[in-house]
């Protein structure tokens, strides 16, 4: 049995940073995830796309782990960072974009928009109970992300 959370985030937040500084920084996969919190490995699969595997959450055989993987398309001259799912990667299907607007020479708007569905290995009956917990934990890491990503400049 399985059940499955869906999941949609937004966010605004300005960077104190150039333009191109924080568009380089979102772009780059890697160095991104690098201030997103509780990622166990993140795994180059070629071409600009990237699996994420998170940490594992609860104990023993009872622990879930979150796993998925994007396709990611930087348009730079437009402001626009886009993440596609790679269908039959682990167990999540996630999507989203970044848009990017400079506000003067020091400072960039950000908006932050994601979609998930993660599909976890428990009976349909936690669904109701676990979906609320699943749900603040990806909105704390997020959080948690958009606030280190401002520390980095």
């Amino acid at each position: 049995m399985a059940i499955t959370v869906s999941i949609e985030l937004n966010r605004e937040l300005e960077l104190p940073a150039s333009y191109d500084e924080a568009f380089d920084l979102l772009a780059d996969v890697p160095a991104s995830v690098s201030h997103f919190p509780k990622v166990h490995k993140l795994v180059d699969l070629g071409d600009n796309t990237y699996r994420w595997e998170m940490e594992k959450v609860g104990v023993d055989k009872h622990a879930i782990q979150s796993v998925y993987a994007c396709k990611y398309h930087p348009d730079k001259e437009n402001g626009k960072i886009t993440w596609e799912p790679v269908k039959g990667e682990g167990n999540g299907v996630v999507s989203g974009y970044w848009t990017l607007k400079a506000k003067g020479d020091k400072a960039t708007a950000v908006k932050f928009h994601t979609s998930a569905e993660l599909t976890l290995p428990l009976p349909g009956m936690l669904k109701l109970a676990i979906s609320p917990v699943i749900k603040h934990e990806f909105n704390s890491l997020v959080d948690t992300y958009m606030n280190n990503l401002k520390k980095a400049f």
